[in-house]
C-alpha cells in the first residue's frame, strides 16, 4: 500500500510517500496511523493531534473509521483551506 503525505506532514517527515504493508489486523485509518505511529517516531509527532490529520483511501476522502482493506493509496493531510 502506498502512503501519500501532503503540505506541513510531507514536510515534517521529510518525505511524499512511501510503501507500507501493515498487518492484517490494521483495519482502518486510525489503526493505519497508530501502527505507523508506532513504528517511526517522526510520523508519531507530526500526527500527534490525530483529529487533524485527514484522510483519502483510494482518492475518496475518509474518517478515521474508514476500512484500509484492498486500498493501494492512503493520502494523509492536514485541513484544507479554500480560496
Amino acid at each position: 500500500m502506498k502512503i501519500l503525505y501532503f503540505a506541513w506532514l510531507r514536510e515534517r517527515l521529510n518525505r511524499g510517500e512511501e510503501e507500507v504493508s501493515p498487518p492484517a489486523e490494521v483495519s482502518t485509518v486510525a489503526e493505519l496511523i497508530d501502527w505507523l505511529a508506532g513504528r517511526d517516531e517522526a510520523f508519531a509527532l507530526a500526527t500527534e493531534k490525530r483529529s487533524l490529520i485527514k484522510a483519502a483511501v483510494d482518492a475518496k476522502l475518509v474518517g478515521h473509521d474508514a476500512s484500509i482493506h484492498g486500498a493501494s493509496t492512503v493520502a494523509l493531510f492536514p485541513p484544507m483551506t479554500g480560496g
